[in-house]
């Protein structure tokens, strides 16, 4: 962790806190301190989770109890309004108990508002907490959510939070149209490096979705994010992004390892305290992975062998992979949070798990190559494994692409 020894973390359930003062402000902090003046005598439609904290409260209450605005409707992404539903599971709607404010569920039936919900809502907000990954479907929410505001006529205002890995991190490859869905909605790389805030203003400006050309889109700026910083330097307590990412750390190694995960036949640590900090399987040998793994090299992370059973964890891992059975695994600890590199870590250990489940004869590692396809946001990816690319050569595959994306999203980038 970044910061003095007087910064003590603290592990509350699923949130981290740091002693000490938040070197920086969130959108929805800057919100409050002036008092809420942006949204002023409206009525309000808020796209929102748990995450919508301000100084450890709700922004949903301070906005509820705020007189000159009127808080007119909630609605929840995936895992839901106060995210204890499962990845996946539809979510339902209903009442907040503790405002009475109608709750809408946005992963259920619908994924986009409907113009009977934005009814009589002068203004739409988002406020929820990203971790910077394409696949991580809080972003698809957001240009959903702007395509329905543009058309029910209203302003779309995004109350920006920090990427919680910085502004610099920019790997994988650009998702390809064919591969278009709920988790790859625009034809960004798979670690995108930017804020919402930022994201939104592409989105609009790129044209990657319909009908946003006339969208009032306003921007709350974070205050004192600076590109280079990941989410330690921030100061700002963690909450909790979704079921399985309790911590930064796992939002740190989520984009690697998750893909991992997706290859249907090696557990990523749901089931477990440490989801996405391990990887196991019974056919693995985990004590020769590790060694190939620390050979590497690679900055801030090293490898360890151990065992692990997944069990089965409600709301957050109902059916894991290799429920109740004793697996052999590998766990990733890191050393330097700043010196990780996300999406790489995943591809090195993807590329050795194919040399690994090739010596011990176990076919088909993808069982749904489709469904892979579409994470990854290409075929390249799964052809060139599967010809036995190494970790080194995949990563080199998409760097020129990446430098590419990054000048095109220069001109929306609004921090330094």
């Amino acid at each position: 962790m970044a910061g003095s020894s007087s910064d003590v973390k603290l592990k509350q359930g699923p949130r981290e806190v740091t002693r000490g003062r938040p070197r920086v402000k969130t959108g929805a902090d800057v919100l409050v301190d002036t008092n809420f003046a942006a949204l002023a005598g409206r009525r309000v439609g808020l796209v929102t989770n748990q995450t919508g904290l301000v100084n450890g409260e709700h922004l949903v209450d301070l906005m509820h109890r705020e007189e000159d605005v009127t808080l007119a409707a909630i609605l929840g992404p995936e895992h839901g309004f106060r995210g204890t539903v499962e990845a996946g599971f539809a979510v339902k709607g209903g009442i907040d108990p503790a405002t009475g404010v109608r709750v809408f569920s946005l992963y259920g039936k619908t994924r986009k508002p409907t113009q009977a919900m934005l009814r009589n809502i002068d203004v739409l907000v988002f406020d929820i907490q990203d971790i910077g990954a394409r696949f991580y479907t809080y972003i698809s929410t957001m240009g959903l959510a702007m395509q329905a505001a543009a058309k029910a006529g209203i302003p779309f205002l995004v109350l920006d939070r920090p990427n919680p890995l910085g502004g610099n991190t920019v790997s994988g490859h650009i998702l390809e149209p064919r591969y278009n869905s709920f988790v790859g909605q625009y034809p960004i790389p798979i670690l995108h490096g930017m804020s919402v805030g930022e994201l939104a203003q592409m989105i609009k400006g790129e044209k990657w979705l319909p009908g946003l050309d006339q969208l009032d889109l306003q921007v709350i700026e974070v205050q004192g994010w600076q590109r280079k910083m990941r989410w330690p330097e921030t100061g700002l307590a963690w909450v909790a992004t979704s079921p399985n990412i309790p911590t930064f750390i796992s939002s740190l190694v989520y984009p690697g390892v998750g893909i991992v995960g997706e290859t249907q036949l090696v557990n990523e640590g749901r089931g477990t305290p440490e989801p996405f900090t391990l990887i196991g399987a019974p056919w693995l040998n985990a004590q020769r992975l590790t060694k190939r793994l620390n050979a590497l090299g690679l900055p801030g992370v090293k490898f360890e062998a151990t065992r692990y059973t997944p069990r089965s964890i409600p709301k957050v891992a109902a059916k894991p992979l290799f429920v109740g059975r004793s697996i052999n695994g590998v766990r990733i600890r890191v050393t330097n949070p700043a010196q990780v590199q996300p999406l790489e870590l995943g591809i090195h250990m993807l590329a050795l798990l194919i040399v690994e489940a090739r010596s011990r004869g176990v076919k088909k590692l993808f069982a749904k190559p489709v469904w892979f396809h579409h994470i990854a946001g290409t075929k390249r990816l799964y052809r060139m494994l599967v010809k036995g690319a190494s970790g080194r050569a995949i990563v080199r595959s998409w760097r020129s692409e990446v430098a590419l994306f990054e000048r095109q999203r220069a001109p929306y980038l609004l921090y330094q």
